[in-house]
């Protein structure tokens, strides 16, 4: 939860990211939002990523909001990302 009221989520997010990587955490996500490493927009749609540190995982996780900034649309392990 954003504060108290539930966190915004694609029907994607909900029914695929989370199904096929029970690894992720939504605390993770949360935090990845709220204090990113770095976060960009991307060009061709508006979306906007978001880095996060994850020691649990020993490596960087990408974490993707639709516009608004909140609503959770992906999120996996980032390989590529250098800070």
């Amino acid at each position: 939860m954003l504060g108290m009221k539930p966190v915004p989520m694609t029907d994607y997010f909900k029914n695929d990211v989370l199904h096929k990587r029970p690894y992720i955490k939504l605390e993770w996500c949360i935090e990845a939002i709220s204090n990113p490493v770095r976060r960009d927009v991307q060009a061709e749609d508006g979306r906007i990523r978001h880095w996060l540190y994850i020691e649990e995982l020993g490596k960087f996780s990408r974490v993707v909001t639709l516009e608004d900034g909140l609503t959770l649309h992906n999120a996996f392990p980032d390989r590529r990302f250098k800070p």
